[in-house]
Protein backbone atom coordinates (compact mmCIF):
# COMPACT_ATOMS: atom_id res chain seq x y z
CA UNK A 1 0.00 0.00 0.00
CA UNK A 2 1.21 3.43 -0.88
CA UNK A 3 2.48 5.32 2.32
CA UNK A 4 0.45 8.71 2.23
CA UNK A 5 2.12 10.80 4.40
CA UNK A 6 3.66 14.21 2.81
CA UNK A 7 7.83 14.45 2.47
CA UNK A 8 6.72 17.96 1.52
CA UNK A 9 9.61 20.63 2.90
CA UNK A 10 8.40 22.51 5.98
CA UNK A 11 9.13 25.77 7.12
CA UNK A 12 8.22 25.35 10.86
CA UNK A 13 8.66 22.83 13.58
CA UNK A 14 6.35 23.70 15.83
CA UNK A 15 4.54 20.66 17.68
CA UNK A 16 8.07 18.56 17.06
CA UNK A 17 10.18 18.11 20.28
CA UNK A 18 13.78 17.43 19.77
CA UNK A 19 15.93 15.77 21.40
CA UNK A 20 19.80 16.77 21.37
CA UNK A 21 22.48 14.27 23.27
CA UNK A 22 25.57 16.13 23.88
CA UNK A 23 22.84 19.28 23.63
CA UNK A 24 25.27 21.69 25.66
CA UNK A 25 28.10 21.50 23.60
CA UNK A 26 29.03 23.76 20.78
CA UNK A 27 27.15 21.80 17.88
CA UNK A 28 24.58 20.71 19.76
CA UNK A 29 23.68 24.35 21.18
CA UNK A 30 23.81 25.63 18.00
CA UNK A 31 21.11 22.85 16.80
CA UNK A 32 19.03 23.37 19.67
CA UNK A 33 19.10 27.46 19.43
CA UNK A 34 17.82 26.47 15.19
CA UNK A 35 15.22 24.31 16.57
CA UNK A 36 14.10 25.99 18.79
CA UNK A 37 13.78 29.23 16.53
CA UNK A 38 11.69 27.01 14.09
CA UNK A 39 9.07 26.08 17.00
CA UNK A 40 10.28 22.94 18.38
CA UNK A 41 10.63 22.08 21.90
CA UNK A 42 14.03 20.88 23.14
CA UNK A 43 15.53 18.57 25.39
CA UNK A 44 19.42 18.74 25.64
CA UNK A 45 20.55 15.87 27.23
CA UNK A 46 23.85 15.84 29.06
CA UNK A 47 26.55 13.92 31.41
CA UNK A 48 26.49 17.02 33.76
CA UNK A 49 23.20 17.61 35.81
CA UNK A 50 20.34 19.33 34.34
CA UNK A 51 20.99 22.28 36.22
CA UNK A 52 24.14 22.97 34.55
CA UNK A 53 22.07 23.34 31.45
CA UNK A 54 20.18 26.36 32.37
CA UNK A 55 22.39 29.01 30.58
CA UNK A 56 21.93 27.27 27.47
CA UNK A 57 18.41 26.70 28.04
CA UNK A 58 17.96 30.66 28.34
CA UNK A 59 19.21 30.84 24.70
CA UNK A 60 16.90 29.27 23.17
CA UNK A 61 13.30 30.79 22.13
CA UNK A 62 10.46 30.01 23.34
CA UNK A 63 9.48 27.74 26.01
CA UNK A 64 9.04 23.82 27.40
CA UNK A 65 13.18 23.29 27.11
CA UNK A 66 14.81 21.31 29.55
CA UNK A 67 17.53 19.19 30.18
CA UNK A 68 17.99 15.55 31.20
CA UNK A 69 21.14 14.20 32.72
CA UNK A 70 22.46 11.28 30.74
CA UNK A 71 25.53 9.72 29.57
CA UNK A 72 24.99 7.97 25.84
CA UNK A 73 27.86 5.42 27.05
CA UNK A 74 25.15 4.51 29.93
CA UNK A 75 21.84 2.69 27.84
CA UNK A 76 20.26 2.24 31.33
CA UNK A 77 20.13 6.00 31.51
CA UNK A 78 19.30 6.50 28.01
CA UNK A 79 16.35 4.59 28.41
CA UNK A 80 15.25 6.43 31.66
CA UNK A 81 15.63 9.58 30.03
CA UNK A 82 13.80 7.98 26.52
CA UNK A 83 10.67 7.38 28.96
CA UNK A 84 11.39 10.71 30.92
CA UNK A 85 10.77 12.24 27.82
CA UNK A 86 7.49 10.76 26.13
CA UNK A 87 5.84 11.50 30.16
CA UNK A 88 7.02 14.90 30.78
CA UNK A 89 7.07 16.39 26.72
CA UNK A 90 5.67 13.77 24.72
CA UNK A 91 7.24 11.64 22.27
CA UNK A 92 10.41 12.61 20.33
CA UNK A 93 10.43 13.59 16.93
CA UNK A 94 13.62 14.49 16.04
CA UNK A 95 16.98 12.57 18.17
CA UNK A 96 20.52 14.81 17.06
CA UNK A 97 23.31 12.68 18.24
CA UNK A 98 25.88 15.16 18.92
CA UNK A 99 27.36 13.78 22.05
CA UNK A 100 31.45 12.70 21.95
CA UNK A 101 34.90 13.93 22.24
CA UNK A 102 38.27 12.94 20.84
CA UNK A 103 42.43 13.21 20.87
CA UNK A 104 44.52 14.32 18.82
CA UNK A 105 47.55 11.22 18.22
CA UNK A 106 48.87 11.63 15.22
CA UNK A 107 47.69 8.22 13.10
CA UNK A 108 51.37 7.07 12.38
CA UNK A 109 52.01 6.99 16.67
CA UNK A 110 50.65 3.34 16.70
CA UNK A 111 51.41 2.83 20.50
CA UNK A 112 50.31 6.04 21.65
CA UNK A 113 46.47 5.38 20.12
CA UNK A 114 46.20 2.90 23.42
CA UNK A 115 43.12 0.51 23.96
CA UNK A 116 41.57 2.45 26.02
CA UNK A 117 41.07 5.66 24.06
CA UNK A 118 39.95 3.41 21.54
CA UNK A 119 37.16 1.84 23.34
CA UNK A 120 36.10 5.09 24.73
CA UNK A 121 35.88 6.81 21.78
CA UNK A 122 33.52 3.41 19.84
CA UNK A 123 32.19 3.38 23.26
CA UNK A 124 30.70 7.14 22.82
CA UNK A 125 30.48 7.77 19.13
CA UNK A 126 29.50 4.29 18.21
CA UNK A 127 27.80 2.77 20.79
CA UNK A 128 26.12 5.99 22.04
CA UNK A 129 24.59 7.02 19.28
CA UNK A 130 23.22 3.18 18.11
CA UNK A 131 22.14 3.39 22.28
CA UNK A 132 20.05 6.73 21.91
CA UNK A 133 18.25 5.50 18.79
CA UNK A 134 17.62 2.48 20.47
CA UNK A 135 16.10 4.38 23.43
CA UNK A 136 14.38 6.17 21.65
CA UNK A 137 12.85 4.45 18.39
CA UNK A 138 9.81 3.24 19.75
CA UNK A 139 8.29 6.72 20.92
CA UNK A 140 9.57 7.93 17.22
CA UNK A 141 7.52 5.13 15.49
CA UNK A 142 4.85 5.35 17.22
CA UNK A 143 4.92 9.05 16.62
CA UNK A 144 5.01 8.23 12.81
CA UNK A 145 7.18 10.60 11.15
CA UNK A 146 10.49 10.85 12.77
CA UNK A 147 14.13 11.66 12.02
CA UNK A 148 17.83 10.50 13.54
CA UNK A 149 20.32 12.87 12.55
CA UNK A 150 23.97 11.71 13.67
CA UNK A 151 27.01 13.67 13.69
CA UNK A 152 29.78 12.40 11.46
CA UNK A 153 33.05 13.48 10.30
CA UNK A 154 34.70 13.61 6.72
CA UNK A 155 37.19 11.64 8.90
CA UNK A 156 34.93 8.41 8.17
CA UNK A 157 36.25 8.54 4.60
CA UNK A 158 39.11 10.88 4.49
CA UNK A 159 41.22 8.62 7.02
CA UNK A 160 42.23 11.95 8.20
CA UNK A 161 41.40 13.21 11.58
CA UNK A 162 42.18 13.53 15.30
CA UNK A 163 42.80 9.92 15.71
CA UNK A 164 42.60 6.79 13.65
CA UNK A 165 40.45 5.40 16.64
CA UNK A 166 37.97 8.55 15.76
CA UNK A 167 38.08 8.21 11.97
CA UNK A 168 36.78 4.39 12.25
CA UNK A 169 34.38 5.27 14.72
CA UNK A 170 32.79 7.86 12.24
CA UNK A 171 32.57 5.36 9.38
CA UNK A 172 30.81 3.15 11.72
CA UNK A 173 28.55 6.26 12.68
CA UNK A 174 27.78 6.47 8.60
CA UNK A 175 27.26 2.05 8.41
CA UNK A 176 24.96 2.84 10.83
CA UNK A 177 23.38 5.86 9.92
CA UNK A 178 22.61 3.97 6.30
CA UNK A 179 21.52 0.67 8.17
CA UNK A 180 18.85 2.76 10.17
CA UNK A 181 17.55 4.10 7.66
CA UNK A 182 16.72 0.57 6.13
CA UNK A 183 15.38 -0.57 9.29
CA UNK A 184 13.40 1.97 10.64
CA UNK A 185 11.81 3.39 7.68
CA UNK A 186 9.47 4.54 7.27
CA UNK A 187 8.26 5.55 10.18
CA UNK A 188 11.98 7.27 11.20
CA UNK A 189 14.02 8.68 8.56
CA UNK A 190 17.85 8.47 9.22
CA UNK A 191 21.00 10.83 8.33
CA UNK A 192 24.00 11.73 8.99
CA UNK A 193 25.94 15.25 8.87
CA UNK A 194 29.86 15.02 7.85
CA UNK A 195 31.76 18.17 8.80
CA UNK A 196 35.15 18.89 8.83
CA UNK A 197 37.37 21.24 10.78
CA UNK A 198 35.04 23.28 12.81
CA UNK A 199 35.72 25.99 14.75
CA UNK A 200 35.62 24.75 18.59
CA UNK A 201 37.11 23.44 21.50
CA UNK A 202 36.55 19.90 20.66
CA UNK A 203 39.53 19.23 19.33
CA UNK A 204 42.71 20.66 21.74
CA UNK A 205 45.61 22.19 20.02
CA UNK A 206 43.29 23.68 17.06
CA UNK A 207 43.61 27.38 17.54
CA UNK A 208 42.99 30.62 16.07
CA UNK A 209 46.19 29.56 13.77
CA UNK A 210 45.15 26.30 12.94
CA UNK A 211 41.69 27.59 12.00
CA UNK A 212 43.47 30.20 9.41
CA UNK A 213 46.08 28.13 8.24
CA UNK A 214 43.53 25.37 7.33
CA UNK A 215 40.82 27.58 6.02
CA UNK A 216 42.94 29.17 3.82
CA UNK A 217 43.68 25.86 2.12
CA UNK A 218 39.85 24.91 1.61
CA UNK A 219 37.67 26.30 -1.45
CA UNK A 220 35.23 28.53 0.72
CA UNK A 221 38.24 29.67 2.17
CA UNK A 222 37.41 29.22 5.85
CA UNK A 223 36.62 26.55 8.76
CA UNK A 224 33.35 25.67 9.74
CA UNK A 225 31.38 27.70 12.90
CA UNK A 226 29.40 25.44 15.17
CA UNK A 227 26.55 27.24 13.18
CA UNK A 228 27.10 25.99 9.80
CA UNK A 229 26.67 22.23 11.20
CA UNK A 230 23.69 23.08 13.11
CA UNK A 231 22.00 24.47 9.76
CA UNK A 232 22.64 20.76 7.66
CA UNK A 233 21.64 19.40 10.72
CA UNK A 234 17.92 21.25 10.68
CA UNK A 235 18.20 21.40 6.86
CA UNK A 236 17.39 17.54 7.26
CA UNK A 237 14.62 18.06 9.71
CA UNK A 238 12.83 20.31 7.51
CA UNK A 239 14.36 21.10 3.82
CA UNK A 240 15.61 17.24 3.28
CA UNK A 241 12.01 15.39 3.77
CA UNK A 242 12.45 13.26 1.16
CA UNK A 243 16.36 11.74 2.63
CA UNK A 244 17.45 9.35 4.41
CA UNK A 245 20.20 7.14 4.32
CA UNK A 246 22.33 10.08 3.31
CA UNK A 247 25.32 10.99 4.63
CA UNK A 248 25.64 15.17 4.07
CA UNK A 249 28.65 16.42 3.85
CA UNK A 250 29.17 20.27 5.64
CA UNK A 251 32.73 20.97 5.27
CA UNK A 252 33.60 24.00 2.75
CA UNK A 253 34.93 21.29 0.53
CA UNK A 254 37.55 20.04 2.79
CA UNK A 255 37.17 16.71 1.40
CA UNK A 256 38.11 17.68 -2.12
CA UNK A 257 41.59 17.54 -1.18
Amino acid sequence: MQDERSFAPRERLDGEIAVITGGTGAIGLATAERLAALGARVVLLQRSAPAAAAPALVRLAGSGHCALQANVTDSDALRRAAQAVEQEVGRATVLVNCAGFTRPVPAADLDGLDDALIDSIFATHWRGSFAAVRAFAPQMKAAGDAVVVNVSSIAAFTGLGSNLAYAAAKAGTDALTRALAKTLAPQIRCLAVSPGVVDTPFVAGRDAAFNERVGATLPLKRVGVADDVAAAIVACCTALRYATGSVIVADGGRHLG
